[in-house]
């Protein structure tokens, strides 16, 4: 199998600034995903991809291939599936293979384990799914406890006559930003992340943190250490 992972990172970020490259314990957000990569043992090979001149990519560099992003790619409204197309192609014309699966690593999800990597591919393969995505159960259910307002009018976001408690209310969950994985054909195919045969691989909030401001950042760095 020809695996590829990517792994992107974009200075400037708006609600936390620089957060992909925040240290915690000596290593910025980007050294922990890619370090992890590392450590399974399954990748060919390892795309970063920012739009930085020098980042710190570690001593073990044999599998990985730095990649400038061009500033298309690198502007806030750029599509992260198209940064990780721009990476696919690079890696492929400059390796001269074809990829069967493509991984995606998000920096600001650094929680994951090594098992995680490990047991979603597991359930992949075994459910020969087009694409994965990696989610932990919703803190808040739309059927319940989730309001919009309208016109000036409150109601719930799924509206329902019949839930009148959380555990009668559908099961939901929330995208963690953690892990995706997909059939390299089916990526360049579709940007539709959910299909007939998308798979979910379910993680515990302990390791489902998403660092989107100062706070995330902080709750993660006790966790680290």
């Amino acid at each position: 199998m020809t695996i590829l992972c990517t792994i992107c990172a974009r200075a400037n970020s708006k609600g936390l600034k620089n957060k992909n490259f925040l240290k915690i314990k000596g290593k910025s957000l980007l050294r922990h995903t890619l370090d992890l990569a590392i450590k399974t043992k399954i990748f060919n090979q390892i795309a970063v991809t920012v739009d930085k001149n020098k980042i710190d990519l570690g001593k073990n560099k044999k599998k990985i291939i730095f990649i400038k992003r061009p500033k298309n790619l690198a502007s806030d409204d750029a599509k992260k599936l198209d940064v990780i197309r721009h990476a696919v192609k690079t890696c492929e014309k400059k390796n001269k293979i074809k990829y069967k699966y493509i991984f995606d690593l998000d920096v600001t999800s650094p929680l994951r384990k090594l098992r995680d990597i490990h047991e979603s591919f597991k359930k992949f393969k075994r459910e020969k799914s087009l694409n994965l995505i990696s989610v932990t159960k919703s803190k808040k259910n739309p059927y319940f406890n989730l309001i919009e307002i309208k016109n000036k009018r409150v109601k719930l976001v799924k509206n329902s006559n019949k839930i009148f408690n959380r555990q009668k209310a559908p099961k939901t969950y929330d995208l963690n930003a953690s892990i995706y994985i997909w059939k390299k054909d089916y990526l360049f195919k579709s940007y539709n992340l959910f299909n007939k045969k998308t798979s979910v691989y379910v993680m515990p909030p302990e390791r489902s943190i998403d660092i989107d401001n100062n706070l995330d950042f902080k709750l993660v760095k006790f966790l680290l250490k």
